[in-house]
């Protein structure tokens, strides 16, 4: 399972590049090719935004995540989640950042 960051629902929604402010997290089951689109409670949270979500991410049993940066404090979370982080920066939508990502185009970023 990928979770990738985005700023509506969808795979044809706009890419989110900054993780813990992402407003959703899309989860795609490359196995049964379902789709999930879950809103970010902690998008607009005062603080400590980046740890929480990470739970959100392992709560949906994600294995891998693309984003475009995260703060220390999500990348410590996420180190101690075992998911595998990826940066993805070409703007575009959801449905681009997973292509660059099964084509091996991202670069780890955890």
């Amino acid at each position: 399972m990928i979770c990738i960051t985005a700023q509506a629902a969808g795979v044809d929604a706009p890419f989110e590049e900054r993780f813990g402010r992402a407003p959703y997290f899309i989860i795609l089951n490359l196995k049964t090719g379902t789709i999930e689109s879950v809103q970010n409670a902690f998008a607009q949270a005062s603080g400590g935004v980046g740890p929480r979500s990470v739970s959100t991410v392992v709560d949906h049993g994600a294995q891998y995540l693309i984003t475009g940066q995260m703060g220390g404090n999500a990348a410590e979370a996420l180190a101690t989640s075992g998911i595998k982080a990826y940066s993805y920066r070409g703007g575009g939508t959801v449905a681009d950042a997973v292509k660059a990502f099964l084509a091996g185009n991202l670069p780890s970023i955890s």
